[in-house]
């Protein structure tokens, strides 16, 4: 730019305001197949992620721990500790996404990934693409605003959406994202009877996948809000059709928002 002054012309630098690109999200892969964690780092590296790789479940622990990273995609059978035991380690330190790989036409390991807290879960052989699109989803999902508005209430239970806080007799609740917007969606819609394959669409985002991840979550939300999980009062099913949340079993026969006081077809 040049300026005049007095007769004179005097040369001034605009500046500018310099974009910084945001930190990439950084992606923990477990996995002790060598040439598997080298094709899943690739792609996710391509798809704009910090990727970091360890081949063992002790390794896994102790990266988790030092670097906190946004997500991890964890195999089920590993050496030294398995996929399953290492999820519950991580996962003692606060929330921490997880895609669980697992053998194909394995049930019973997806079911025990999902139920100790695995938010995805991807069946080998895979497709590189399709694990990153199940990473970007639970990445959307974890880091989503949360919609405004009061607290949700019903009873002893008490959501914060915007803070992801729960509590149950003015106690935290440890959720999973999943178990959160899970049980967030039955709050804002007591007395509906909801399928698997609405919940399905609505909380996980997913037009298609395996019922089972929705019976396995609604599973563990009853024993962390129910009383007598054995016996659920609060998420009833309604056979052949689905679930619903009863206000009533919690007793707040209307169900609704505001401040919690003192503060701040299913097969089951």
């Amino acid at each position: 730019m040049v300026t005049v002054s007095g007769g004179c012309q005097t040369l001034s630098m605009s500046t500018a305001p310099v974009s910084v690109p945001p930190p990439r999200r950084r992606i923990l892969v477990v996995d002790d197949d060598p040439t598997v964690a080298e094709v899943v780092a690739g792609y996710l590296d391509r798809a704009g992620f910090a990727v970091d790789r360890a081949a063992d479940g002790p390794t896994a622990v102790a990266r988790a721990a030092a670097a906190r990273p946004d997500l991890v995609v964890l195999d089920l059978m590993l050496p030294g500790m398995d996929g399953l035991e290492v999820c519950r380690v991580i996962r003692e330190d606060g929330p921490l996404p997880v895609v669980m790989l697992t053998a194909r036409g394995d049930e019973d390991d997806r079911i025990l990934g999902l139920e100790v807290g695995a938010d995805d879960y991807v069946t080998k052989p895979f497709s590189p693409r399709e694990l990153v699109l199940r990473v970007e989803s639970v990445l959307r999902r974890a880091g989503a605003a949360p919609p405004p508005g009061p607290w949700l209430r019903s009873g002893t239970l008490a959501l914060d959406p915007a803070a992801r806080r729960a509590l149950r007799d003015g106690e935290e609740l440890p959720l999973t994202i999943r178990e959160f917007d899970l049980l967030a969606f039955f709050l804002r819609h007591p007395g509906r009877v909801l399928g698997r394959e609405e919940l399905m669409r609505r909380v996980w985002g997913w037009e298609f996948g395996d019922l089972s991840t929705v019976t396995v979550h609604v599973r563990r939300l009853r024993e962390k809000i129910e009383d007598d999980p054995a016996r659920p009062r609060l998420i009833s099913t309604v056979w052949g059709v689905g679930y619903r949340f009863d206000p009533e079993a919690s007793g707040d026969a209307d169900g609704h928002v505001g401040e919690p006081a003192g503060g701040g077809g299913g097969d089951e």
